[in-house]
This record gives structure tokens, C-alpha cells and sequence, in this order.
């Protein structure tokens, strides 16, 4: 097990938190969390492949222990997370690397992609969708608030904000939930009951619908670029189902799509076997 350090850098004058592990001169991996997560989602993950890989993993603005600047001088959209995380890898001098993109770090990471595909050596996708076949029944609500964003609708998503949700992302699809270390959804809430913390979510979730129509132009790179992709998914997970892994190989026909008996946070049961297909599939590809 190797050591992971944990720091923050000034990005444009915002704070930064991220956990980094793994040698200076390694092939780099730049992991990007979901909601309602942090960094802290790949504790387990990271130590299990920093003997041979640089690993970085932020903390998204808003999430963790980043900075959440206010929202009247900061857009929470996806678009604006892409830019800050672009700038983040350019502060940390990355200027090569892997993305392990999962649920909002799959728009965010494409984004990145997208722009600058030169940089991207690889791509994992952990439950990290981007064909409108991978949505689950389970984001139903929030399309809802995407067709009528109003006060009204608004307050009805308040419910996914609310602890028996973020425990319910984590034990759904789970064989044996008392494998799931409450630390996890625990630390999430936490965060997620800092003043200001609910209405930049509810911000996100409106402008994830701009993920939906960025969904062709994430295709279109993938097409065009053809990274090594290992799409390796919890196939349980109701947020994003098997179908969206396996579109993949229709836009980068030799990507790798492996499925895992488990849900939405599949690092918290799987983070060996998930370590293992990662290690497998970069050490033919980076």
C-alpha cells in the first residue's frame, strides 16, 4: 500500500483540495467524483495502483473540501466545472493522462476531452454515462425539473438531497450492505448540509440537462479520437443502466465494457477488481 497525500492549490483564486498517491514521473490518472461525492470515493481505490501510476483526484468546486464560492459569482454548470478542472490539470502541469470519469465526472471529463484530446492518453468510465440509453427510471424526477423548471419542481428534488437518499445511491443494487462503510455516504452528507450546499445541487441537476445535449458531441470525440476506453460497470446502478457501458462500443469499437454485480458506487465493494481491470487495461494501452 502506498502513501496518498492530500493538498490544496490555488486554481484562479479559488481553493482546490485533491488526494494525489503514486511516483512524480508515472503515467498520471485523473479520477473525477460524482454526486454527491468527493475525492474521498477513491480512498480504497487509489493505494491499490500508485506502485505504478500518478493518481490525482480532485475535489469538484462545491463538493468536498474545495472551495463553494457563493452562487451569485460562481456558475454552477457543468461547463464551468469542465474549465475549472481544465485549469487544474494545467496548474498541476498534466499535460498527459487517463480520466476515470464516474456519474457527474463523466460530463465534466468528456467536456475536458473534448476541447483538449491531445492530453487524454486513456478513459475509464466507472458508471460515467453519455448516451441518453444509459439514463435510469431513477432520474425521472429530475427530468421533470428539466421540462418545468419551476419553484415548485425545484422544491420536489430537495428529497434527493436528504441523507436516506445519498444512502440509498450507496446500498441499492448491493448483494450486502453491510459491506458499505458509512463513512462514505456519511462524509457526503455532510457536505451536503453546509448553508448554501443544497441550492448549487439543485443548480446542477437543472444544467445536467445540458449534459444531454452534449451527449453528440462527446460521441462525436470519441469517434473521431478513438482513446482506449474500459467502461467497467456497477450493472445494477438505477441512475445509469448497462445499456449506456455497452453503447460505447458503438462509437470506439475496441473499447472493454466489464460489468460488476453491484450498484451505483461500485468502488465501495469492488475497489480490487476494479483495481485490477484499470491496471490490466492501461498497462496495454498508456
Amino acid at each position: 500500500m502506498m502513501t496518498v497525500r492530500y493538498r490544496t492549490v490555488d486554481v484562479d483564486g479559488l481553493p482546490i483540495f485533491y488526494r494525489s498517491a503514486g511516483p512524480a514521473d508515472a503515467p498520471a490518472i485523473l479520477l473525477l467524483h460524482g454526486f454527491p461525492t468527493s475525492s474521498h470515493m477513491f480512498r480504497n481505490f487509489m493505494p491499490l495502483l500508485a506502485d505504478r501510476f500518478r493518481l490525482i483526484a480532485p475535489d469538484l468546486p462545491g463538493f468536498g473540501r474545495s472551495a463553494q464560492p457563493d452562487r451569485s459569482g460562481f456558475a454552477y454548470t457543468f461547463d464551468h466545472l469542465a474549465h475549472m478542472v481544465g485549469r487544474f490539470t494545467e496548474v498541476m502541469r498534466l499535460e498527459r493522462f487517463a480520466l476515470y470519469i464516474f456519474d457527474y465526472g463523466a460530463p465534466v471529463g468528456l467536456r475536458l476531452a473534448s476541447a483538449h484530446p491531445e492530453r487524454i492518453s486513456a478513459i475509464i468510465s466507472q458508471n460515467g454515462n453519455a448516451y441518453v440509453e444509459g439514463l435510469g427510471e431513477a432520474f425521472d424526477p429530475v427530468r421533470a425539473y428539466w421540462a418545468d423548471p419551476s419553484p415548485a419542481r425545484r422544491d420536489a428534488l430537495r428529497v434527493l438531497l436528504q441523507p436516506e437518499t445519498t444512502w440509498f445511491q450507496y446500498q441499492h443494487g448491493v448483494d450486502d450492505p453491510s459491506l458499505i462503510s458509512p463513512d462514505g455516504p456519511g462524509l457526503d452528507n455532510h457536505y451536503l448540509s453546509r448553508p448554501g450546499n443544497e441550492d448549487l445541487q439543485l443548480d446542477l441537476m437543472l444544467d445536467y440537462r445540458s449534459n444531454i445535449s452534449a451527449y453528440p458531441s462527446f460521441q462525436a470525440y470519441l469517434r473521431t479520437h478513438q482513446p482506449p476506453l474500459l467502461a467497467i460497470w456497477g450493472r445494477r446502478d438505477p441512475f445509469f443502466r448497462p445499456e449506456g457501458a455497452e453503447a460505447f462500443l458503438r462509437d470506439v469499437p475496441n473499447a472493454t465494457v466489464r460489468f460488476l454485480e453491484t450498484g451505483h458506487f461500485a468502488l465501495e465493494t469492488h475497489a480490487q477488481e476494479i483495481a485490477h481491470e484499470v491496471s490490466t487495461f492501461l498497462s496495454r494501452h498508456v
